[in-house]
């Protein structure tokens, strides 16, 4: 099932996406639920392919302005440096980390796809990262290895959009160049992980303007989907509708020389076969 959430005359809904349109499930679930979120946190996917059986698309998909998936997750955390190579791009002779980096992200710095993505009147060095998205299902803490792909409900996209000249503001962090306003996406929609095996393979491919910049497969992360899992429950509890962006691969703008920052009216799409595309044309902030 493909899950997404998007407005209707300024108010918040959430679908499930089929053939020819959108069938919407704010009301037509028997049990209230606001949203993506609490779907998720009350176990009801099933209520959801119940309600959707039979039915006509309400909407045209592009009709809809499409939101982040989960509109307001307890956590959204960002995983760097988890592909093959790419601890090599910092040439600081380094040796492959041990544990992953980790960062978290507002929602405010998120928008959905099909949305701009803002270019700040402060930088001109806004970049991508193409990135997979795990969502938590099932909840927990100190979560097993072998037990943590139960835990996964589903799997989006993000464009996980970051300042460059901002992450070294503070001596030791990069969260100012990672939560601008509205300077990443995530979406389109969640599909679920009874279609879709979170256990993969799963490739991700970014484009600027069609030009292939990133391309790379989860067979060689550095740190897979369980052992994140398993390792972020060590310290805290994941709650239902988490989202964990899962690290991107060699190729963002900033590894060129020169570097190639995005541009007022490009076009950058994250894709993955199974999953499908996320697009955003950068714009400037207003």
């Amino acid at each position: 099932m493909r899950l997404l959430s998007y407005l209707v005359d300024g108010e918040p809904r959430y679908g499930a996406v089929m053939e020819g349109g959108v069938v919407d499930l704010t009301r037509r679930i028997g049990r209230d639920f606001s949203d993506v979120r609490a779907l998720i946190a009350a176990n009801a996917l099933a209520d959801a392919q119940e309600a959707v059986a039979g039915q006509k698309p309400d909407y045209a998909l592009e009709e809809l302005v499409l939101l982040p998936p989960v509109l307001a997750p307890e956590k959204l955390w960002c995983i760097g440096v988890n592909y093959a190579e790419r601890n090599a791009e910092y040439k600081d002779s380094s040796d492959l980390p041990k544990y992953p980096s980790l960062f978290v992200r507002s929602m405010s710095s998120m928008t959905g796809s099909g949305q701009p993505l803002e270019k700040p009147h402060v930088s001109e060095q806004l970049d991508y990262e193409g990135e997979l998205v795990i969502v938590i299902g099932q909840g927990g803490r100190h979560i097993p290895r072998e037990k943590a792909w139960a835990h996964i409900f589903g799997m989006t996209l993000c464009n996980e959009g970051t300042i460059r000249d901002w992450l070294r503001h503070g001596k030791f962090n990069v969260t100012q160049g990672k939560n601008f306003d509205r300077s990443g996406s995530i979406g389109p929609w969640i599909v679920t992980a009874d279609e879709l095996d979170p256990r993969g393979p799963h490739d991700i491919v970014t484009r600027v303007n069609g030009e292939v910049r990133q391309q790379d497969t989860t067979e060689r992360l550095m740190f897979p989907f369980d052992f994140l899992i398993s390792y972020l429950s060590t310290f805290a509890t994941l709650k239902p509708g988490d989202m964990i962006v899962t690290g991107t691969p060699t190729g963002a703008g900033a590894r060129f020389d020169p570097p190639r920052w995005l541009k007022v009216g490009d076009v950058v799409e994250v894709e993955s076969s199974r999953i499908g595309v996320l697009r955003n044309t950068v714009a400037a902030e207003q």
